[in-house]
C-alpha cells in the first residue's frame, strides 16, 4: 500500500505541473502566456484548429488522470486499504 500511495503522489505532482502548463498554453482571449509561444501568430494565419483541438484532448486526458489520482489518494487516506 505504501508503494501505491507513493506512485499516486508522484503521478499527482507530475500531472499537476503538466496540467498547469497545458492550461497556460491554451489560446487566450486577450493575450497572455499563450501569445508568448506563438498563439498570437496562429490567429493571423487561421490554422490553429487542429492544434487547439489536440491541446484540448491532451488537457482533458491529463485532467482525468489528475482526478483519478486525487480520488485514489483520498480513498487510501480515508479507508487505509486499497
Amino acid at each position: 500500500m505504501d508503494i501505491l500511495e507513493f506512485v499516486l503522489q508522484v503521478l499527482l505532482g507530475i500531472t499537476s505541473v503538466l496540467l498547469t502548463l497545458l492550461i497556460l498554453l491554451h489560446k487566450g482571449r486577450g493575450g497572455g502566456l499563450s501569445d508568448m509561444f506563438g498563439g498570437g501568430m496562429s490567429t493571423a494565419v487561421g490554422s490553429s484548429g487542429l492544434a487547439e483541438r489536440n491541446l484540448n484532448r491532451f488537457t482533458v486526458i491529463l485532467a482525468l488522470i489528475w482526478f483519478v489520482s486525487i480520488v485514489g489518494l483520498g480513498l487510501i487516506t480515508k479507508l487505509g486499504v486499497i
